[in-house]
C-alpha cells in the first residue's frame, strides 16, 4: 500500500506567493551621508511612483507596554525634519498609554519594493505644533477627535458612537474655531536607527542601516546582509 505523507506547509498556495523585486537598488554611491536626506528622496518618488501608492504617508506605528507586550497599527505621518517623524493620535489612546510607560517606538513604510524602518525615542509635541495641525484639519475631523473615546469599549454599539458625534456636532454648531481637545496631539519619533530596504533580485537585497547612540551624535552608515 502507497500513502501520502501529509504536508507540513498548511496552505501551499500562500507560500508559493512571491514578487520578484527589481524595480530599485541602493548602490553605496547613492547613500546620502544624512538619513533625513535619504528618507526625503525616497519620499518623494512614492509620492510621484506611477503605480500610485495610495498613501505614502501611511506607516505602521509599534508601540510597547512597560510588559514589553507590543502593539502595532497604522498611522499617519504628518510632518517630518531633521528632528524626527511627527503623527498625532488621542493622548488617551493605547499607542498613548504605552507610550507613556515605554517612550520608545518603530515606525514602517512600505512602498512596493522600498522599505524604511525607523525606530527611537518618542516625545510630545509642542502645544504650538498640535495646534497648528489641529487646526488645518477638516471640521468633519476636528469634530471626530472630540466625539471618539478612542480604544475604548462601545456597549452602545455603533449607536453610541453616533450618538456622541451628534452631542459634538450640537455643542459646536455655528462655530469654525473649534478648540483642540486636551487629550488629542502629536508625537515625534527622534530616531537613533532608521535603514532603508531596496528589493533585489535572489532575495539579496540591499540594506542601509544609519545608527547614533545620541540624538545629536552623528550617523553611522552600515550595509547589512539581506
Amino acid at each position: 500500500m502507497s500513502s501520502t505523507a501529509k504536508s507540513p506547509i498548511h496552505h501551499p498556495e500562500v507560500a508559493s506567493m512571491r514578487v520578484t523585486y527589481d524595480q530599485h537598488h541602493l548602490a553605496d554611491n547613492e547613500v546620502q551621508t544624512c538619513p533625513f536626506a535619504q528618507f526625503e528622496e525616497w519620499f518623494g518618488d512614492a509620492k510621484r511612483d506611477p503605480s500610485g501608492i495610495p498613501e505614502p504617508n501611511a506607516m505602521n506605528l509599534s508601540t510597547a507596554s512597560r510588559a514589553g507586550r507590543p502593539s502595532s497599527r497604522m498611522v499617519l505621518l504628518k510632518d517630518y525634519d531633521d528632528e524626527g517623524f511627527v503623527f498625532y493620535t488621542n493622548y488617551e489612546s493605547r499607542k498613548a498609554r504605552e507610550l507613556a510607560e515605554n517612550p520608545f517606538a518603530a515606525l514602517t513604510f512600505w512602498w512596493g519594493q522600498r522599505c524604511v524602518r525607523i525606530e527611537g525615542r518618542v516625545e510630545k509635541t509642542t502645544t504650538e505644533e498640535s495646534d497648528a495641525y489641529y487646526a488645518s484639519r477638516p471640521l468633519g475631523s476636528r469634530l471626530g477627535a472630540w466625539a471618539s473615546p478612542q480604544s475604548t469599549v462601545l456597549d452602545g454599539g455603533r449607536p453610541q458612537l453616533e450618538n456622541m458625534e451628534v452631542e459634538v456636532k450640537t455643542r459646536f454648531e455655528g462655530k469654525e474655531d473649534i478648540p483642540r481637545p486636551p487629550f488629542w496631539g502629536g508625537f515625534r519619533v527622534i530616531p537613533d536607527r532608521i535603514e532603508f530596504w531596496a528589493g533585489r533580485p535572489s532575495r539579496l537585497h540591499d540594506r542601509i542601516v544609519y545608527s547614533r547612540p545620541e540624538p545629536k551624535s552623528p550617523w553611522a552608515v552600515s550595509r547589512l546582509a539581506p
